[in-house]
Parts: C-alpha cells; sequence; structure tokens
C-alpha cells in the first residue's frame, strides 16, 4: 500500500568514504520497501556504477544513463530500466560521470541540474534513491539540493566520525544556500562486528554524536552481504534468511514508521 497525502520522498544516500555500505544501503533498503509494494526508483549517480551492478544490469546495454539525465540530453521517465524485482526500477549509471564534477563547475548554477530534471516530471514513486558518489563533489551537491533528505551509513571501524565530518559540512552548507529543508533521515551504522569492543565502542560513540538520528537497526558484518552483488542481485533476494537481509529488513520498518509519522504530520 502506498504512502496517501504525501510527496515521492527523495533519500539521497551518502558518505564520502569508500566502503561503508552506502550502495549496499541504497540497494537493499530500496529493495525492502519494494517487497512491502512501494514503488521505488533507484538513481546511480556515482560513476563506479556498483548500485547499476547490484541489481544485475549491465550499463553498457542501457539506452539511457544518469550522465545523460544530468547534462539535459534526456529525461528520466526515458531513462528507467524495470530491475527483476517488482515495484523496483534504476536509472543507471556512466563512466562519463567521472568527468562530470569538470564539466558541472564551468556550467551557471551547476548545484541545480539533478533537482531539474527531477522537478520536470511527475515520477509515480513513493521513494526515490540517489546512490551518491564516495566524494564531496558536484555529483554528491546535485544529490543533496535535489534530496529531501540524507541516510548517512557509517562503518563501525576506527575513525569513522572523522570521515562524516566533511560530510556534515557539506550538508549544512547545502542547506543555508540551496535547499533548506534537507535534513538527515538517519545514520546507519553498518560493517558491525560484534566478536570485536571496537564496532561496539564506535556504535557507542556515533549514538553519542547524532543521538536519535542514529537507527536501531544494525548491519552485520556479513560475507553474504559482500557477495551479492558478484550474483547481481541484493541481499534480499540472494540469501533471505542471512542476517544482513534480516537487519535491511528491519532498517526498511524503521524508515516506514518514520515517514508513516512525517505524512501524519502533514496532513
Amino acid at each position: 500500500m502506498s504512502i496517501l497525502n504525501c510527496d515521492p520522498r527523495i533519500i539521497a544516500v551518502s558518505n564520502q568514504k569508500g566502503g561503508v555500505g552506502k550502495t549496499t544501503t541504497a540497494v537493499n533498503l530500496a529493495t525492502a520497501l519494494a517487497a512491502v509494494n512501494k514503488k521505488v526508483l533507484v538513481l546511480d549517480l556515482d560513476p563506479q556504477g556498483n548500485a547499476t551492478v547490484s541489481f544485475g544490469i549491465d550499463r553498457k546495454n542501457a539506452p539511457k544513463n544518469m550522465y545523460q539525465v544530468l547534462m539535459g540530453e534526456t529525461k528520466i521517465s526515458s531513462s528507467i530500466i524495470w530491475t527483476k524485482i517488482p515495484n523496483l526500477s534504476v536509472v543507471v549509471s556512466s563512466k562519463d560521470l567521472a568527468g562530470a564534477d569538470f564539466e558541472l563547475s564551468h556550467q551557471e548554477n551547476p548545484q541545480f541540474f539533478l533537482k531539474k530534471a527531477l522537478d520536470a516530471e511527475m515520477l509515480s514513486y513513493d521513494y526515490i534513491f540517489i546512490d551518491c558518489p564516495p566524494a564531496v563533489g558536484m555529483l554528491t551537491v546535485n544529490a543533496l539540493v535535489a534530496a529531501d533528505s540524507v541516510i548517512v551509513p557509517v562503518q563501525c571501524e576506527y575513525l569513522a566520525l572523522e570521515g562524516v565530518a566533511d560530510l556534515m559540512k557539506t550538508i549544512d552548507r547545502v542547506k543555508r544556500n540551496f535547499n533548506h529543508d534537507l535534513e538527515i533521515q538517519g545514520i546507519v551504522l553498518t560493517m558491525f562486528d560484534g566478536r570485536t569492543g571496537l564496532s561496539e565502542v564506535v556504535a557507542q560513540d556515533v549514538r553519542g554524536y547524532f543521538g536519535n538520528k542514529v537507527y536501531s537497526s544494525i548491519i552485520p558484518r556479513n560475507v553474504r552481504v559482500s557477495e551479492a552483488p558478484s550474483h547481481g542481485k541484493p541481499i534480499l533476494l540472494y540469501d533471505f534468511r542471512s542476517k544482513g537481509a534480516q537487519a535491511y529488513i528491519s532498517l526498511a520498518s524503521e524508515v516506514l514508521k518514520q515517514e508513516a509519522k512525517r505524512c501524519h504530520q502533514k496532513i
């Protein structure tokens, strides 16, 4: 059942540090929401294209991609590819996105290209997830300007908070200058290893810093989660019973509760 009386929610999934479970979170949270009949679109804005691969899509064969959308060469609606997962579609990445930061920096109002593309169409989705690159550049800024909120995956390892500091500064700048309504949707603790005391210490530090913005659901370090992309499947399809899959189902439940509360307040 779709959310009633509420606009589609655009959520950027971002962390400037690579290898923290950013794409894994975007892909599997989107899948979990689609599994409960939410209509979900994933925009793969990362030049590496890991979200595209995780859905088993070969971007070389895609007729249109996010680079073309960003540059105004095509519409989002004509670039959508439906995945094998009901209710879930994607606009694939392109290697050309690697040069987009440079190209955009020479344009007028370069921060608004993605927002313009999204505003130009009435896209019938409950959620639109933007998988950002692991860097605070113009692609990430475009995602933050276009988004309603940000989900930040934080790896439960040493110096985790330092890796988030620059992103928080960027979010604050974008909020002040370009997108006053931007908010932190939540912080997701990822790659938690219960065998080590370090993971618990980092989790406590993150909760101490971000408070109730940190989701209760914790994503464990799980081999099955790491294997899933090589099979072109989200973890929920690759191994539904795995701890990683169950963690993302729990996270999706928390997001749905957030959204139900938000929409109720708007009515």
